[in-house]
C-alpha cells in the first residue's frame, strides 16, 4: 500500500499477492520481478509467490490473502485514485468470492476514494459480480488488460460486468489490436512494455487504439512508449501527451 508513479492512479492497494502466468502479456510482468524483490527483502506475504526459472523470477501460482490490508483505505483521509491489486489479480480463480466480498465492503465504506480494478480474467469478474450480491458502486472502475488481438474477447466479457465505469489497459501492447470494439468501454490506457526483455510497440498499433476510441467517445490515455529505459522514450505521442480521463457525468452506462 503506497503512493505510486503509475501515471493514471495515485496509490496501490494489495490485499492479494501472487498470480499465475496466463497469456503473452504476462511474459515480462513487472509484478513478478517486484514480488521476488519483496520476498528477498523479507516481506512475508510474497514468500513463495515466485521462483527463479531461466534466470528470472516467475509466478509459482501461489496466492496469498492479506486480510490485514483490507482496512488500509480507511486510514487514508484524503480522496485518492487507488489501483487495486497491482501485484496480483483479484479475479484469479484461487481468490475466494467471500474475500472479494470483504474487499467490496471496504470500497463501499470508503466512497471518498476511487478504486480501479484491472484483471486479465474478466470472464470470472462477470461471473462473480453477476451471480453474487455485489452492489454496483459509483466509486469502483472495472477493467481488463488486452495485449494483442488474441485477447480482444476480454472486451466482450468486460461488457457483461455490471459497472458504472469500464476501462481497458492495452499494456503491454505487443501486437495490433485493430478492430477492437470499445462500445460501452469508457476509458482506454495504452502503453508499451518496459524493463528487461521488453518487446517494442509500433506507433501504428497506438494509432489503431486511438482511432477506436474516437469512434466510441472513449477517453484515450497514452501512458508510455516503454523499452529498457521508459523515461528516455517518454510518453509523448505526436509531440504531445494524452491524459484523457472519463468523467461520471459523461458516461454512457
Amino acid at each position: 500500500m503506497a503512493d505510486t508513479a503509475i501515471e493514471w492512479t495515485d496509490s496501490t492497494w494489495n490485499p492479494v499477492a501472487g498470480c499465475t502466468i496466463l497469456t503473452a502479456g504476462c511474459t515480462n510482468c513487472y509484478a513478478m520481478r517486484m514480488a521476488a524483490r519483496l520476498e528477498a527483502m523479507g516481506v512475508e506475504k510474497y514468500a513463495g509467490t515466485t521462483q527463479k526459472s531461466g534466470g528470472r523470477a516467475k509466478w509459482t501460482g501461489n496466492i496469498v490473502l492479506d486480510r490485514k490490508a483490507l482496512s488500509v483505505p480507511h486510514t487514508w483521509t484524503k480522496p485518492r485514485r487507488v489501483f487495486v491489486n497491482s501485484m496480483s489479480d483479484l479475479f484469479h480463480v484461487d481468490v475466494p468470492t467471500d474475500f472479494i466480498r470483504e474487499l467490496w465492503s471496504t470500497m463501499q465504506q470508503t466512497p471518498r476514494h476511487t478504486y480501479q480494478i484491472l484483471t486479465k480474467r474478466p470472464e470470472r469478474m462477470a461471473e462473480v459480480l453477476c451471480e453474487g450480491d455485489f452492489p454496483v458502486l459509483p466509486n469502483v472502475w472495472l477493467g481488463t488488460s488486452v495485449e494483442d488481438g488474441r485477447a480482444l474477447g476480454r472486451l466482450d466479457d468486460l461488457r457483461r460486468v455490471p459497472a458504472v465505469l469500464r476501462f481497458v489497459s492495452f499494456e503491454p501492447l505487443i501486437d495490433s489490436v485493430v478492430g477492437a470494439d470499445l462500445r460501452d468501454i469508457h476509458w482506454a490506457i495504452v502503453g508499451g512494455e518496459s524493463g528487461p526483455g521488453s518487446r517494442p510497440m509500433k506507433p501504428a498499433w497506438v494509432d489503431e487504439v486511438e482511432a477506436a476510441c474516437r469512434k466510441t467517445d472513449t477517453a484515450f490515455f497514452f501512458k508510455q512508449w516503454g523499452g529498457i529505459n521508459k523515461k528516455a522514450t517518454g510518453r509523448e505521442l505526436r509531440g504531445r501527451t494524452y491524459d484523457e480521463m472519463p468523467t461520471l457525468a459523461e458516461l454512457r452506462i
